[in-house]
């Protein structure tokens, strides 16, 4: 065990938008608590995305919103990046030299549909046909076409206090729009019609609800102080959610879901995985089950149902 007093300070990078802050506060907590010698320095990172208003894919997709921390973490500025794994590039788009420390306790996987703060809450089948429904994400819009076809998905961008505060005063250019899991704050009505735990009816996407601190692989000392904040069942869920996207190639562009859930006993997970196509339709769908002391195999059986099943055609790919 290492000891306290051979602790140094950890620069942690982190992005200065109102959600990453909470989730480094929360981090930053579970670390103070194990080790209470340490200095945890706080350092703030403004990301490409966060810079860019218009469409990721532009700017490279997913990867916009960690190649600047990436930056830092490599040039040896931090020693520690914070993010949501579903922001996190797949391990096939990954910068080399950055690994997985620590995994913070899985939270809410389950996107939620808000409305302007001074309109009652309504279901998504509750909307008359023709309502702009904000989202930034093709697996969001490719489920609307398929499950709500009367409405129409409208691409949006800024962070999450940005967004609801266009959306009450109407210059968001949307009707409401689809939050992914958090804290949107201040609380306004958000309808649960689609916050059902099942990953079969409004699919999550991979690495949802979970939150990652990453250090550089040549930086042992840094590994072995993340490694026991770690919380084992949400790291297994992580590690098979990204082998399936993995398997698939999947990118920013891709309207894809990965989900696993592991047993009682936590001895066996299973990955729910899903690919739609950009135009709606019925999603391919595929389930893989093993031990949790397997689970990047499981993910990738997952994966290889998908490819077996003719997902390329969905990944823009000829088979």
């Amino acid at each position: 065990m290492t000891s306290t007093t051979d602790l140094p300070t950890v620069r942690l990078g982190t992005r200065p938008s109102p959600m990453p802050l909470e989730q480094t506060g929360r981090f930053t907590n579970a670390f103070r608590a194990r080790y209470p010698q340490a200095f945890l320095d706080i350092v703030e990172i403004i990301s490409e995305g966060d810079r860019h208003p218009g469409p990721l894919s532009a700017i490279g997709g997913k990867g916009a919103f960690t190649r600047n921390a990436d930056r830092h973490l490599l040039d040896g500025r931090v020693q520690a990046t914070i993010a949501c794994a579903k922001d996190v590039p797949g391990p096939h788009d990954r910068s080399p030299g950055i690994t997985v420390g620590a995994v913070l306790p899985r939270e809410d996987t389950r996107d939620a549909l808000v409305h302007p703060a001074s309109q009652p809450a309504a279901k998504l089948a509750e909307l008359p046909p023709g309502t702009r429904v904000g989202t930034s994400a093709p697996r969001r819009a490719a489920l609307l076409k398929a499950r709500h076809p009367t409405l129409v998905p409208v691409p949006i961008r800024d962070n999450a206090d940005s967004r609801l505060a266009k959306l009450d005063d109407g210059t968001l250019g949307v009707d409401v729009m689809i939050a992914p899991p958090g804290r949107p704050a201040p609380p306004r009505p958000r309808t649960p019609d689609h916050r059902d735990p099942r990953p079969t009816l409004w699919l999550p996407a991979a690495g949802a609800g979970i939150v990652l601190v990453e250090h550089r692989t040549d930086d042992p000392a840094t590994g072995n102080l993340l490694t026991p904040l770690t919380h084992a069942p949400t790291r297994i869920a992580l590690d098979a959610e990204r082998a399936a996207l993995a398997t698939l190639h999947g990118d920013y562009l891709t309207a894809a879901s990965a989900h696993a859930t592991l047993d009682r006993t936590a001895s066996l997970v299973t990955v729910h995985a899903a690919v739609l196509g950009p135009a709606g339709g019925t999603p391919l769908r595929a389930t893989a089950s093993g031990p949790t002391t397997a689970a990047a195999a499981v993910g990738q059986e997952a994966g290889h149902q998908l490819l077996a099943a003719g997902a390329d055609r969905y990944l823009g790919r000829p088979r």
